[in-house]
């Protein structure tokens, strides 16, 4: 039996629902900037960047750390705009 993981911000979301929200939220060029690999500054396409990502392990780290930053950064927001003003 397997338990959650609460901690764990990945845990059952893959590498294409990863790459897709990051492209929706902040487009391929944001993704150039960011992360300094050909798959997503010449003709990025979503398969071709999955392929690269899924045979190079340092990349795909990168893009997992890039997630989960604009994932506490949206949460941030989240909370800003929630919560009551003094």
């Amino acid at each position: 039996m397997t338990t959650p993981q609460k901690n764990n911000p990945l845990h059952g979301i893959t590498l294409e629902q990863i790459l897709t929200h990051l492209v929706e939220l902040r487009g391929w060029e944001y993704l150039g900037e960011e992360i300094n690999i050909n798959c997503f500054q010449k003709n990025p396409t979503l398969k071709s960047s999955l392929t690269f990502l899924r045979k190079t392990p340092w990349a795909r780290a990168k893009v997992e750390s890039l997630y989960i930053y604009v994932l506490r950064k949206e949460r941030q927001a989240q909370a800003q705009n929630n919560s009551p003003e003094a």
